[in-house]
């Protein structure tokens, strides 16, 4: 026995279990224990902004507004190129959207904290498909208005223009479904 727990035969499938357990902790529950924004932004009015649209847009290079989808759902995906969760919510995101579209859903993509105040998020998004608008915070000064302290973060908005939830880390496509459902 003592032999067989030295081997791997039993140490390799506890050790990766752990591993598995430990990344799935860090990415999907820690950060909604220490959500800061949740509190602070339900049930106020979203706040406003404008900024340039990078992919996805009516006319790239153009400015994209909150205010001109008063009296729509919209949901807002707050993430960064580098952001490995990010990666992985996005194309949660991006289904979203389509299955949702029609009901009168709006995501907006806001590419924010990079790096030297550039856009690579435009490329990624490209390379992926995302099909609804991404735009860039450049100076994040929206990502701290919405008071995004960790990404990825998704901000659902009411028809009214009010927050009625945020999410940050991953969320998966039930949960986010949800979410969207209780503002259509």
């Amino acid at each position: 026995m003592t032999q067989e727990y030295y081997s791997g035969k039993i140490l390799y499938p506890v050790i990766v279990t752990l591993l598995v357990l430990s990344l799935l902790f860090g990415f999907a529950i820690l950060p909604r224990l220490f959500a800061g924004a949740d509190g602070q932004l339900v049930g106020k009015a979203a706040p406003a902004f404008t900024l340039p649209v990078v992919l996805n847009g009516a006319k790239e290079g153009a400015t994209l507004s909150l205010a001109e989808y008063q009296g729509s759902a919209v949901l807002l995906d707050f993430w960064a190129s580098w952001c490995g969760p990010c990666q992985i919510e996005a194309p949660i995101v991006n289904k979203v959207a389509q299955r949702f579209r029609d009901r009168g859903l709006v995501v907006i993509g806001v590419d924010t904290s990079e790096q030297n105040g550039e856009a690579p998020g435009r490329s990624w998004a490209l390379s992926h498909g995302l099909s609804y608008p991404i735009v860039f915070d450049t100076k994040d000064e929206t990502a701290q208005r919405y008071g995004v302290s960790s990404m990825p973060t998704l901000v659902i908005i009411s028809r009214g223009g009010k927050v009625t939830a945020v999410r940050e880390g991953l969320t998966n496509d039930a949960e986010l479904e949800s979410l969207v459902q209780g503002v259509l």
